[in-house]
């Protein structure tokens, strides 16, 4: 299964970064890290708001833009209208880093521009959040696919003490009614299944209206068109993580512009 593959791929690399670099060597690197933003709070506007997602690769489609700029294209998804950027910094199968995440932020602050980040990647230590909130993340994405209840909780917990938002990623039922007992303030629903990566926009549909209006709720994965805006819009979703659509575009900003006028 492709997940077990990235999981076993994530603990090495982990076990690698942890070995060259202490993380009591990261907590005294925080202080060095900008004040986190609040993701939740960017996303609760009218409309559906949209992540934008510098994105490289995928295990599913391979390659889709390896050259791409992170500064220059969260600049210009910003610039078009996104009220957040997330930075795939999983290297082994989509080709991320957190040099990307870095990058982003650099290119953002010099630009004036105020955008939270969303590190999306594969968290299963809190030594990635540590990494997360030094590189300039100002959220994390926690999957609910890959961590059992305590660690899960215990996650969460350390990335609210970091000033981290936590967005919960859930596919099923069974996630999410493990996911609404930690309160968490943001929840993403992942249209794509993690076991085979097929995608189905019909597990927005059937979740978001078992979560509380408290919660922030994101619908990730397989957006494209902006008849699927419309009717993330109708069911009331916060926001749309999109990526694929964006990076594969010709014009990546006509087409973030297309979409979220769509969802308006």
């Amino acid at each position: 299964m492709i997940l077990d593959t990235i999981i076993t791929d994530t603990r090495a690399g982990l076990a690698a970064r942890r070995a060259k670099c202490p993380e009591g060597e990261l907590r005294e690197r925080l202080d060095q890290a900008p004040p986190p933003l609040d993701l939740s709070h960017y996303l609760k506007r009218p409309g559906v708001s949209i992540i934008a997602e510098v994105k490289r690769a995928s295990p599913s489609r391979g390659a889709l833009n390896l050259d791409l700029e992170p500064a220059q294209l969260a600049v210009a998804y910003a610039s078009a209208g996104a009220q957040a950027i997330s930075i795939l910094t999983e290297q082994s199968h989509f080709r991320g880093s957190l040099a990307d995440l870095d990058q982003a932020r650099r290119g953002l602050a010099a630009a004036q521009i105020e955008r939270p980040l969303l590190c999306k990647d594969f968290i299963i230590d809190s030594y990635q959040l540590l990494e997360a909130r030094i590189s300039g993340a100002d959220a994390v994405l926690l999957i609910t696919a890959v961590l059992d209840n305590d660690p899960l909780a215990t996650l969460l917990g350390k990335a609210l003490a970091l000033g981290l938002t936590p967005l919960v990623e859930v596919h099923n039922e069974r996630e999410l009614a493990r996911a609404l007992p930690l309160d968490p303030p943001m929840v993403g629903i992942n249209n794509r299944d993690l076991r085979d990566f097929t995608i189905d926009l019909g597990v927005t549909r059937r979740l978001r209206p078992l979560i509380p209006p408290r919660i922030v709720v994101v619908s990730e994965s397989g957006i494209h068109q902006p008849a699927q805006m419309r009717q993330l819009s109708e069911l009331h979703v916060d926001a749309a993580l999109i990526g694929q659509a964006l990076v594969t575009a010709p014009d990546p900003v006509a087409k973030l512009r297309e979409l979220k006028e769509a969802g308006q």
